[in-house]
């Protein structure tokens, strides 16, 4: 039997961000990825969720959004989601060691699998990996590079009692 497989369109959306160019891919209504890149590949194909992801993202970098309302696809196993879903627990402005989050998804010597399944997000700053730190409260690893990782967190700290 022959199947036929309908793969969704993705469509590109970028920002310029202080920290340098997003892109914000969706795909059926969802976003599927936000990430630093250094170039613009794709052309821009707007649409109302793409228009909103960016208005939220502005908003974010301009300290008046503290959490996201944008529907969100993640692709990876059971236990990345999981990783995922507790990322998206932490405060705007805090910061959890990945011990922490090992702890709170009931899995307390999982801290190393946590690091790998955060270097897996592929919607950085909806999904906040930038708020895992190491349990000796060093910046340790981050896929936009530590210098992003500090300064998102530097920017959740200057604007934490305005939002």
């Amino acid at each position: 039997m022959n199947k036929k497989i309908k793969y969704a369109k993705v469509n590109f959306i970028y920002f310029d961000s202080p920290l340098g160019l997003i892109e914000i891919q969706s795909q059926m209504d969802k976003i599927i990825g936000l990430g630093f890149v250094n170039e613009r590949k794709y052309e821009e194909k707007m649409n109302n969720l793409l228009v909103e992801a960016k208005r939220q993202i502005r908003e974010y970098f301009n300290g008046e959004r503290n959490k996201f309302n944008l529907p969100i696809e993640i692709n990876g196993t059971d236990f990345q989601k999981k990783v995922w879903k507790e990322l998206m627990n932490i405060p705007y402005g805090k910061v959890l060691s990945y011990g922490n989050i090992a702890k709170n998804i009931g899995n307390e010597k999982a801290s190393r699998a946590v690091g790998n399944a955060n270097n897996k997000n592929k919607i950085a700053i909806i999904i906040p990996c930038h708020r895992v730190i190491g349990s000796n409260g060093k910046l340790v690893g981050y896929e936009g590079g530590l210098w992003r990782k500090r300064w998102l967190l530097d920017h959740e700290g200057n604007y934490l009692n305005n939002v």
